[in-house]
Protein backbone atom coordinates (compact mmCIF):
# COMPACT_ATOMS: atom_id res chain seq x y z
CA UNK A 1 0.00 0.00 0.00
CA UNK A 2 2.54 2.39 0.98
CA UNK A 3 4.57 1.48 -2.25
CA UNK A 4 1.74 2.25 -4.38
CA UNK A 5 1.03 5.49 -2.93
CA UNK A 6 5.38 6.67 -3.00
CA UNK A 7 4.87 5.45 -6.94
CA UNK A 8 1.55 7.38 -7.57
CA UNK A 9 2.85 10.64 -5.62
CA UNK A 10 6.45 10.28 -7.47
CA UNK A 11 4.07 10.32 -10.75
CA UNK A 12 2.34 13.54 -9.78
CA UNK A 13 5.72 15.40 -9.02
CA UNK A 14 7.19 14.17 -12.75
CA UNK A 15 3.91 15.51 -14.31
CA UNK A 16 3.92 18.38 -12.19
CA UNK A 17 7.93 19.31 -13.41
CA UNK A 18 7.18 18.00 -17.14
CA UNK A 19 4.23 20.51 -17.66
CA UNK A 20 5.99 23.21 -16.15
CA UNK A 21 8.96 22.13 -18.40
CA UNK A 22 6.66 23.06 -21.43
CA UNK A 23 4.70 25.96 -19.78
CA UNK A 24 7.63 28.39 -19.06
CA UNK A 25 9.25 28.42 -22.06
CA UNK A 26 7.93 31.90 -23.37
CA UNK A 27 9.89 33.53 -20.03
CA UNK A 28 13.11 33.70 -21.55
CA UNK A 29 15.15 36.48 -19.73
CA UNK A 30 13.76 35.38 -16.53
CA UNK A 31 15.57 38.40 -13.87
CA UNK A 32 15.58 35.86 -10.66
CA UNK A 33 18.67 33.79 -11.95
CA UNK A 34 21.43 33.35 -9.74
CA UNK A 35 24.93 34.26 -11.43
CA UNK A 36 25.91 30.25 -10.76
CA UNK A 37 23.35 29.18 -13.53
CA UNK A 38 23.75 32.23 -15.55
CA UNK A 39 22.15 35.03 -13.55
CA UNK A 40 24.68 37.50 -15.80
CA UNK A 41 23.48 36.79 -18.91
CA UNK A 42 20.73 38.27 -21.19
CA UNK A 43 19.38 34.76 -22.42
CA UNK A 44 18.13 33.53 -18.85
CA UNK A 45 15.01 30.72 -19.63
CA UNK A 46 12.96 30.11 -16.94
CA UNK A 47 12.23 26.61 -18.29
CA UNK A 48 15.59 25.57 -17.10
CA UNK A 49 14.94 24.90 -13.06
CA UNK A 50 12.05 21.82 -14.01
CA UNK A 51 14.49 21.22 -16.52
CA UNK A 52 17.40 20.06 -13.90
CA UNK A 53 14.82 18.15 -12.28
CA UNK A 54 13.59 16.26 -14.86
CA UNK A 55 16.87 15.90 -16.27
CA UNK A 56 18.72 14.67 -13.32
CA UNK A 57 15.87 12.35 -12.49
CA UNK A 58 14.64 10.83 -15.88
CA UNK A 59 17.05 11.83 -18.72
CA UNK A 60 20.54 11.46 -17.44
CA UNK A 61 19.19 7.31 -16.63
CA UNK A 62 17.35 6.81 -20.24
CA UNK A 63 20.41 8.00 -21.95
CA UNK A 64 22.00 4.89 -20.86
CA UNK A 65 19.01 3.02 -21.06
CA UNK A 66 17.26 3.76 -24.74
CA UNK A 67 18.33 3.44 -28.21
CA UNK A 68 19.14 6.69 -29.20
CA UNK A 69 18.12 8.90 -31.73
CA UNK A 70 20.79 8.76 -34.88
CA UNK A 71 20.65 12.85 -34.85
CA UNK A 72 22.39 12.18 -31.35
CA UNK A 73 25.76 11.73 -33.21
CA UNK A 74 26.43 14.69 -35.74
CA UNK A 75 25.01 16.44 -32.08
CA UNK A 76 28.13 14.97 -30.20
CA UNK A 77 30.11 15.76 -33.28
CA UNK A 78 29.96 19.28 -33.00
CA UNK A 79 30.17 19.39 -29.04
CA UNK A 80 33.28 17.90 -29.34
CA UNK A 81 34.03 20.40 -32.41
CA UNK A 82 33.35 23.15 -30.16
CA UNK A 83 35.52 22.15 -27.39
CA UNK A 84 38.31 21.46 -29.30
CA UNK A 85 38.08 25.08 -30.76
CA UNK A 86 37.62 26.67 -27.27
CA UNK A 87 40.54 24.39 -26.08
CA UNK A 88 42.70 25.46 -29.24
CA UNK A 89 41.76 29.36 -28.18
CA UNK A 90 43.51 29.27 -25.07
CA UNK A 91 46.95 29.18 -27.11
CA UNK A 92 46.11 32.97 -28.63
CA UNK A 93 46.99 34.42 -25.54
CA UNK A 94 44.16 36.99 -25.64
CA UNK A 95 43.84 39.68 -22.85
CA UNK A 96 40.57 40.16 -20.80
CA UNK A 97 37.93 42.29 -22.90
CA UNK A 98 35.88 44.34 -20.57
CA UNK A 99 36.74 42.62 -17.50
CA UNK A 100 36.04 39.22 -19.24
CA UNK A 101 39.09 36.56 -19.47
CA UNK A 102 39.18 34.00 -21.61
CA UNK A 103 38.68 31.18 -19.06
CA UNK A 104 35.70 32.93 -17.61
CA UNK A 105 34.14 33.08 -21.28
CA UNK A 106 35.10 29.40 -21.97
CA UNK A 107 33.31 28.11 -19.00
CA UNK A 108 30.10 30.19 -19.43
CA UNK A 109 29.97 29.52 -23.25
CA UNK A 110 30.32 25.84 -23.04
CA UNK A 111 27.52 25.97 -20.07
CA UNK A 112 25.09 27.62 -22.63
CA UNK A 113 25.68 24.88 -25.24
CA UNK A 114 25.20 22.86 -22.09
CA UNK A 115 22.05 23.86 -21.64
CA UNK A 116 20.82 24.02 -25.44
CA UNK A 117 21.94 20.41 -25.24
CA UNK A 118 19.95 19.37 -22.47
CA UNK A 119 16.67 20.87 -23.32
CA UNK A 120 17.30 19.00 -26.77
CA UNK A 121 17.43 15.51 -25.06
CA UNK A 122 14.90 16.01 -22.87
CA UNK A 123 12.59 17.02 -25.28
CA UNK A 124 13.53 13.58 -27.24
CA UNK A 125 13.56 11.29 -24.54
CA UNK A 126 10.72 12.68 -22.50
CA UNK A 127 8.45 11.05 -24.58
CA UNK A 128 7.52 7.00 -25.14
CA UNK A 129 4.15 7.36 -27.27
CA UNK A 130 2.39 10.22 -28.92
CA UNK A 131 -0.30 10.67 -25.70
CA UNK A 132 2.92 11.81 -24.38
CA UNK A 133 4.24 14.07 -27.37
CA UNK A 134 0.46 15.75 -27.66
CA UNK A 135 0.09 16.28 -23.33
CA UNK A 136 3.86 18.38 -24.19
CA UNK A 137 2.40 20.37 -26.75
CA UNK A 138 -1.02 21.30 -24.89
CA UNK A 139 1.50 22.29 -22.19
CA UNK A 140 2.87 24.54 -24.79
CA UNK A 141 0.02 25.88 -25.52
CA UNK A 142 -1.13 26.77 -21.95
CA UNK A 143 2.02 28.56 -21.55
CA UNK A 144 1.61 30.95 -24.66
CA UNK A 145 -1.61 31.33 -23.75
CA UNK A 146 -0.49 33.16 -20.92
CA UNK A 147 2.15 34.84 -23.18
CA UNK A 148 -0.61 35.66 -25.49
CA UNK A 149 -3.01 37.18 -22.57
CA UNK A 150 0.09 39.40 -21.18
CA UNK A 151 0.43 40.45 -24.79
CA UNK A 152 -3.06 41.72 -25.25
CA UNK A 153 -2.72 43.43 -22.25
CA UNK A 154 0.39 44.98 -23.77
CA UNK A 155 -1.46 45.64 -27.51
CA UNK A 156 -4.13 47.68 -25.40
CA UNK A 157 -1.28 50.45 -24.60
CA UNK A 158 -0.06 50.38 -27.85
CA UNK A 159 -3.43 51.06 -29.26
CA UNK A 160 -4.74 53.60 -26.64
CA UNK A 161 -1.42 54.73 -24.92
CA UNK A 162 -2.08 56.16 -21.66
CA UNK A 163 0.79 56.60 -19.71
CA UNK A 164 -0.61 55.84 -16.31
CA UNK A 165 -1.73 51.93 -17.64
CA UNK A 166 1.83 51.53 -19.86
CA UNK A 167 3.60 52.68 -16.37
CA UNK A 168 1.37 49.50 -14.33
CA UNK A 169 2.40 47.13 -17.19
CA UNK A 170 6.12 48.25 -17.64
CA UNK A 171 6.12 47.35 -13.62
CA UNK A 172 4.42 44.30 -14.09
CA UNK A 173 7.19 43.35 -16.50
CA UNK A 174 9.80 43.44 -14.85
CA UNK A 175 8.81 40.33 -12.83
CA UNK A 176 9.03 38.07 -15.82
CA UNK A 177 11.86 40.37 -17.86
CA UNK A 178 14.84 41.85 -17.17
CA UNK A 179 13.72 44.45 -19.96
CA UNK A 180 11.67 47.51 -19.88
CA UNK A 181 8.61 47.86 -22.48
CA UNK A 182 8.64 49.43 -25.57
CA UNK A 183 5.74 52.06 -26.10
CA UNK A 184 4.87 51.45 -29.47
CA UNK A 185 5.56 47.36 -29.47
CA UNK A 186 5.07 44.33 -27.30
CA UNK A 187 7.23 41.83 -25.75
CA UNK A 188 5.10 39.65 -24.43
CA UNK A 189 6.89 37.49 -21.73
CA UNK A 190 10.55 37.99 -23.28
CA UNK A 191 13.31 40.42 -23.41
CA UNK A 192 11.96 42.31 -26.00
CA UNK A 193 9.50 42.02 -29.58
CA UNK A 194 11.47 40.33 -31.63
CA UNK A 195 12.11 37.35 -29.48
CA UNK A 196 8.71 37.57 -28.59
CA UNK A 197 7.98 37.48 -32.28
CA UNK A 198 10.59 34.58 -32.67
CA UNK A 199 9.10 32.53 -29.93
CA UNK A 200 5.35 32.60 -31.89
CA UNK A 201 7.05 32.17 -35.25
CA UNK A 202 8.90 28.67 -34.64
CA UNK A 203 7.04 27.40 -31.01
CA UNK A 204 3.41 27.75 -32.24
CA UNK A 205 2.47 29.19 -35.55
CA UNK A 206 4.02 25.79 -37.30
CA UNK A 207 2.16 22.96 -35.07
CA UNK A 208 -0.79 25.59 -35.28
CA UNK A 209 -0.68 25.12 -38.77
CA UNK A 210 -0.01 21.63 -39.00
CA UNK A 211 -3.49 21.18 -36.88
CA UNK A 212 -5.40 23.56 -39.25
CA UNK A 213 -3.53 21.53 -42.99
CA UNK A 214 -4.21 17.79 -41.00
CA UNK A 215 -7.46 18.28 -39.33
CA UNK A 216 -6.15 17.05 -35.81
CA UNK A 217 -5.99 18.53 -32.73
CA UNK A 218 -4.76 17.44 -29.15
CA UNK A 219 -7.53 19.04 -27.54
CA UNK A 220 -11.01 16.95 -27.11
CA UNK A 221 -12.85 19.87 -27.64
CA UNK A 222 -14.21 21.13 -31.33
CA UNK A 223 -16.97 22.27 -32.92
CA UNK A 224 -17.29 21.47 -36.17
CA UNK A 225 -14.56 22.44 -38.07
CA UNK A 226 -13.49 24.98 -35.12
CA UNK A 227 -10.69 23.71 -32.69
CA UNK A 228 -8.71 25.22 -30.06
CA UNK A 229 -5.86 25.54 -32.63
CA UNK A 230 -8.23 27.78 -34.85
CA UNK A 231 -8.63 29.96 -31.97
CA UNK A 232 -5.07 29.78 -31.02
CA UNK A 233 -3.71 30.34 -34.29
CA UNK A 234 -6.25 34.03 -34.90
CA UNK A 235 -5.09 35.28 -31.52
CA UNK A 236 -0.90 34.31 -32.44
CA UNK A 237 -1.38 36.12 -35.93
CA UNK A 238 -3.17 39.20 -33.93
CA UNK A 239 -0.47 39.76 -31.18
CA UNK A 240 2.27 38.91 -33.87
CA UNK A 241 1.32 42.24 -35.71
CA UNK A 242 1.75 44.12 -32.47
CA UNK A 243 5.24 42.91 -32.23
CA UNK A 244 6.23 45.09 -34.89
CA UNK A 245 9.10 42.58 -35.90
CA UNK A 246 9.99 42.07 -39.33
CA UNK A 247 11.12 39.50 -39.28
CA UNK A 248 8.36 37.72 -37.18
CA UNK A 249 5.80 39.35 -40.00
CA UNK A 250 7.99 38.32 -42.85
CA UNK A 251 8.10 34.87 -41.86
CA UNK A 252 4.28 34.61 -41.34
CA UNK A 253 4.19 35.59 -44.75
CA UNK A 254 6.45 32.76 -45.52
CA UNK A 255 4.09 30.47 -43.57
CA UNK A 256 0.46 31.32 -45.12
CA UNK A 257 2.52 30.96 -48.94
CA UNK A 258 3.93 27.44 -47.92
CA UNK A 259 0.45 26.48 -45.90
CA UNK A 260 -1.48 27.64 -49.31
CA UNK A 261 0.66 25.43 -51.42
CA UNK A 262 0.32 22.41 -49.20
CA UNK A 263 -3.51 22.47 -49.13
CA UNK A 264 -3.35 22.62 -52.75
CA UNK A 265 -0.68 19.22 -53.41
CA UNK A 266 -3.23 17.18 -50.19
CA UNK A 267 -6.08 17.99 -52.72
CA UNK A 268 -7.79 15.32 -54.76
CA UNK A 269 -7.03 17.56 -57.80
CA UNK A 270 -3.56 17.83 -57.35
CA UNK A 271 -3.28 13.81 -58.08
CA UNK A 272 -4.96 14.55 -61.60
CA UNK A 273 -2.38 16.67 -64.71
CA UNK A 274 -2.59 20.14 -64.28
CA UNK A 275 -3.78 21.57 -67.43
CA UNK A 276 -2.13 25.26 -68.77
CA UNK A 277 -5.85 27.02 -67.74
CA UNK A 278 -5.61 25.76 -64.16
CA UNK A 279 -1.80 26.50 -64.09
CA UNK A 280 -2.42 29.82 -64.95
CA UNK A 281 -5.36 30.01 -62.35
CA UNK A 282 -3.25 28.32 -59.60
CA UNK A 283 -0.48 31.42 -60.64
CA UNK A 284 -3.20 33.59 -60.55
CA UNK A 285 -4.26 32.57 -56.82
CA UNK A 286 -0.73 32.69 -55.24
CA UNK A 287 -0.02 36.53 -56.62
CA UNK A 288 -3.09 37.66 -55.28
CA UNK A 289 -2.02 35.86 -51.36
CA UNK A 290 0.90 37.05 -52.03
CA UNK A 291 -0.32 40.71 -53.00
CA UNK A 292 -2.76 40.12 -50.14
CA UNK A 293 -0.13 39.87 -47.54
CA UNK A 294 2.26 42.94 -49.30
CA UNK A 295 -0.66 45.24 -48.82
CA UNK A 296 -1.83 43.89 -44.88
CA UNK A 297 1.99 44.17 -44.13
CA UNK A 298 2.11 48.28 -45.91
CA UNK A 299 -1.40 48.94 -43.66
CA UNK A 300 0.08 47.51 -40.37
CA UNK A 301 3.76 48.64 -40.79
CA UNK A 302 1.92 52.52 -41.59
CA UNK A 303 0.96 52.27 -37.96
CA UNK A 304 4.60 51.43 -36.58
CA UNK A 305 7.60 54.26 -37.42
CA UNK A 306 10.09 51.39 -36.96
CA UNK A 307 8.21 49.19 -39.51
CA UNK A 308 7.65 51.99 -42.07
CA UNK A 309 11.40 52.65 -42.43
CA UNK A 310 11.30 50.37 -44.99
CA UNK A 311 9.15 52.60 -47.39
CA UNK A 312 9.61 55.96 -45.68
CA UNK A 313 13.71 55.79 -46.89
CA UNK A 314 12.39 57.07 -50.16
CA UNK A 315 10.42 60.19 -48.94
CA UNK A 316 12.51 60.96 -45.87
CA UNK A 317 15.96 59.42 -45.82
CA UNK A 318 17.81 61.12 -48.61
CA UNK A 319 18.60 63.90 -46.82
CA UNK A 320 20.76 62.02 -43.94
CA UNK A 321 23.30 61.29 -46.07
CA UNK A 322 22.61 57.43 -44.94
CA UNK A 323 22.43 54.10 -47.13
CA UNK A 324 19.04 52.78 -47.53
CA UNK A 325 19.98 49.48 -45.37
CA UNK A 326 21.95 51.86 -42.50
CA UNK A 327 18.29 53.55 -42.11
CA UNK A 328 16.53 50.50 -41.64
CA UNK A 329 19.23 49.38 -39.29
CA UNK A 330 20.22 46.68 -41.20
CA UNK A 331 23.76 47.56 -42.25
CA UNK A 332 24.81 46.90 -38.97
CA UNK A 333 23.88 43.11 -39.48
CA UNK A 334 26.29 43.14 -42.33
CA UNK A 335 28.87 44.83 -40.53
CA UNK A 336 29.16 42.14 -38.06
CA UNK A 337 28.63 39.39 -41.20
CA UNK A 338 31.68 40.22 -43.06
CA UNK A 339 33.45 40.55 -39.58
CA UNK A 340 32.48 37.19 -38.71
CA UNK A 341 33.67 35.91 -42.13
CA UNK A 342 36.96 37.77 -41.90
CA UNK A 343 37.43 35.75 -38.49
CA UNK A 344 36.72 32.61 -40.15
CA UNK A 345 39.12 33.48 -43.39
CA UNK A 346 42.06 33.89 -40.75
CA UNK A 347 41.08 30.83 -38.55
CA UNK A 348 39.26 28.41 -40.78
CA UNK A 349 39.44 25.00 -39.43
CA UNK A 350 38.96 25.81 -36.14
CA UNK A 351 38.00 29.43 -35.30
CA UNK A 352 38.08 31.18 -32.30
CA UNK A 353 36.26 28.94 -29.62
CA UNK A 354 32.61 29.38 -28.42
CA UNK A 355 31.80 33.02 -27.63
CA UNK A 356 35.77 34.39 -28.20
CA UNK A 357 33.76 36.69 -31.53
CA UNK A 358 34.31 39.94 -29.59
CA UNK A 359 37.74 39.30 -28.84
CA UNK A 360 38.56 39.59 -32.39
CA UNK A 361 35.78 42.01 -33.23
CA UNK A 362 38.20 45.37 -33.78
CA UNK A 363 41.02 43.75 -35.17
CA UNK A 364 38.78 42.44 -38.14
CA UNK A 365 36.12 44.72 -37.89
CA UNK A 366 36.05 46.03 -41.93
CA UNK A 367 37.86 49.45 -41.62
CA UNK A 368 35.77 51.59 -44.08
CA UNK A 369 32.52 51.36 -42.05
CA UNK A 370 34.10 51.01 -38.63
CA UNK A 371 32.58 54.93 -38.44
CA UNK A 372 28.83 54.06 -39.25
CA UNK A 373 26.57 55.23 -35.73
CA UNK A 374 25.19 51.92 -35.04
CA UNK A 375 28.19 50.03 -35.26
CA UNK A 376 29.64 52.45 -32.35
CA UNK A 377 26.92 52.32 -30.61
CA UNK A 378 26.32 48.56 -30.30
CA UNK A 379 30.36 48.18 -29.93
CA UNK A 380 30.84 50.56 -27.01
CA UNK A 381 29.99 49.59 -23.43
CA UNK A 382 27.89 51.97 -21.60
CA UNK A 383 25.46 51.36 -18.53
CA UNK A 384 22.55 50.14 -20.47
CA UNK A 385 25.33 47.90 -22.77
CA UNK A 386 28.06 46.62 -21.34
CA UNK A 387 27.99 43.34 -22.88
CA UNK A 388 30.21 42.00 -25.21
CA UNK A 389 29.34 42.05 -28.65
CA UNK A 390 28.29 39.11 -30.60
CA UNK A 391 27.21 38.42 -34.31
CA UNK A 392 23.40 38.31 -34.39
CA UNK A 393 23.74 35.25 -36.85
CA UNK A 394 24.21 31.70 -36.07
CA UNK A 395 25.70 30.75 -38.77
CA UNK A 396 28.11 33.54 -38.51
CA UNK A 397 29.17 32.65 -35.47
CA UNK A 398 29.41 28.83 -36.16
CA UNK A 399 32.02 29.99 -39.29
CA UNK A 400 33.81 32.27 -37.12
CA UNK A 401 34.00 30.75 -33.41
CA UNK A 402 33.89 26.96 -34.61
CA UNK A 403 35.42 26.79 -37.98
CA UNK A 404 34.49 24.26 -40.82
CA UNK A 405 34.73 21.53 -38.54
CA UNK A 406 32.04 22.98 -36.08
CA UNK A 407 30.09 24.39 -38.88
CA UNK A 408 29.77 21.32 -40.41
CA UNK A 409 29.08 19.04 -37.99
CA UNK A 410 26.32 21.51 -36.74
CA UNK A 411 24.87 21.46 -40.01
CA UNK A 412 24.72 17.64 -40.10
CA UNK A 413 23.12 18.10 -37.05
CA UNK A 414 20.16 20.01 -38.39
CA UNK A 415 20.36 17.99 -41.46
CA UNK A 416 19.50 14.58 -39.40
CA UNK A 417 16.53 16.25 -38.18
CA UNK A 418 15.41 17.39 -41.15
CA UNK A 419 15.56 13.74 -42.35
CA UNK A 420 13.15 13.02 -39.17
CA UNK A 421 11.07 15.59 -40.31
CA UNK A 422 11.03 14.07 -44.27
CA UNK A 423 10.60 11.02 -42.85
CA UNK A 424 7.36 11.82 -41.06
CA UNK A 425 6.24 13.75 -43.79
CA UNK A 426 6.13 10.87 -46.01
CA UNK A 427 4.44 8.47 -43.55
CA UNK A 428 0.94 8.31 -43.89
CA UNK A 429 -0.11 7.45 -40.59
CA UNK A 430 -1.90 10.18 -39.19
CA UNK A 431 0.11 10.74 -36.12
CA UNK A 432 3.23 10.83 -38.38
CA UNK A 433 1.45 13.66 -40.81
CA UNK A 434 0.86 15.99 -37.70
CA UNK A 435 4.29 15.96 -36.85
CA UNK A 436 5.84 15.78 -40.44
CA UNK A 437 3.91 18.94 -41.40
CA UNK A 438 4.90 20.70 -38.29
CA UNK A 439 8.36 19.89 -38.46
CA UNK A 440 9.03 21.06 -42.15
CA UNK A 441 7.13 24.63 -41.36
CA UNK A 442 9.47 24.84 -37.89
CA UNK A 443 12.39 23.92 -40.19
CA UNK A 444 11.68 26.61 -42.75
CA UNK A 445 11.07 29.12 -39.78
CA UNK A 446 14.59 28.47 -38.62
CA UNK A 447 16.05 28.75 -41.93
CA UNK A 448 15.28 32.26 -41.50
CA UNK A 449 15.57 33.01 -38.30
CA UNK A 450 19.31 31.19 -38.03
CA UNK A 451 20.85 34.34 -39.75
CA UNK A 452 18.65 36.55 -36.66
CA UNK A 453 19.69 34.73 -33.50
CA UNK A 454 23.30 33.80 -32.46
CA UNK A 455 22.68 32.29 -28.75
CA UNK A 456 22.45 28.67 -27.79
CA UNK A 457 20.73 29.05 -24.55
CA UNK A 458 17.37 30.17 -26.58
CA UNK A 459 15.47 26.87 -26.30
CA UNK A 460 13.38 27.73 -29.08
CA UNK A 461 15.47 25.96 -31.58
CA UNK A 462 15.84 22.68 -29.29
CA UNK A 463 12.76 22.05 -28.73
CA UNK A 464 11.44 22.39 -31.63
CA UNK A 465 14.39 19.92 -32.67
CA UNK A 466 13.47 18.07 -29.72
CA UNK A 467 9.60 17.11 -30.69
CA UNK A 468 10.81 16.36 -34.57
CA UNK A 469 13.24 13.65 -33.37
CA UNK A 470 11.27 12.00 -30.54
CA UNK A 471 8.19 11.73 -33.09
CA UNK A 472 10.27 9.99 -35.63
CA UNK A 473 11.91 8.31 -33.13
CA UNK A 474 8.63 6.93 -31.49
CA UNK A 475 8.97 4.19 -34.85
CA UNK A 476 11.88 2.96 -33.19
CA UNK A 477 10.54 2.22 -29.69
CA UNK A 478 9.12 -1.43 -28.43
CA UNK A 479 5.75 -1.40 -30.60
CA UNK A 480 3.54 -1.52 -27.05
CA UNK A 481 4.91 1.46 -26.08
CA UNK A 482 4.38 3.42 -28.57
CA UNK A 483 0.81 2.45 -29.59
CA UNK A 484 -0.44 2.19 -26.38
CA UNK A 485 -3.01 4.84 -26.15
CA UNK A 486 -3.12 5.85 -22.60
CA UNK A 487 -0.91 7.99 -20.83
CA UNK A 488 1.87 7.05 -19.09
CA UNK A 489 4.19 9.36 -16.81
CA UNK A 490 7.77 9.44 -17.31
CA UNK A 491 9.44 7.22 -14.15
Amino acid sequence: MKSWLSTLSLDKFFMIFWGLFFFTLPVTSFPYFPSGIGGKTLVRPLALYPLIIIFVIVILPRLFKRQLPATFLPLFAFTVAALISSIIAFSFELESLRGVTLSSRFIRNIATLGIGIAFYLTSVLLHNNWQQLKFSLRWIYLGFSLALLWGSLQAAYVAFYTPSYFKLINHLQTFVSTRKLFPTRISGLTYEPKWFAEQICILLLPWLMSSILTGRSVFTWRRKWLTVEWLLLIWSIIILVFTFSRTGLAILGVLVVVGYIIIRSRTKDAQKPVRKGRKFWLFLELSLLVGGILAVFFIVGSQNPYFSRFWRYFTEARQRNRTYFEYIAFQQRFVYLETAINIFAAYPAFGVGLGNYAFFFDEMLPVRIYSQPEVIRQSTPTEERDSLITPKNLLARLLAETGLLGTITFLGFVTAVAGCAAALWFNKGPEEQFWGIGGVLALIVFSILIFTFDSFAIPNMWIVFGLITSAAHLNHLPFDEVKNPSFTPPG
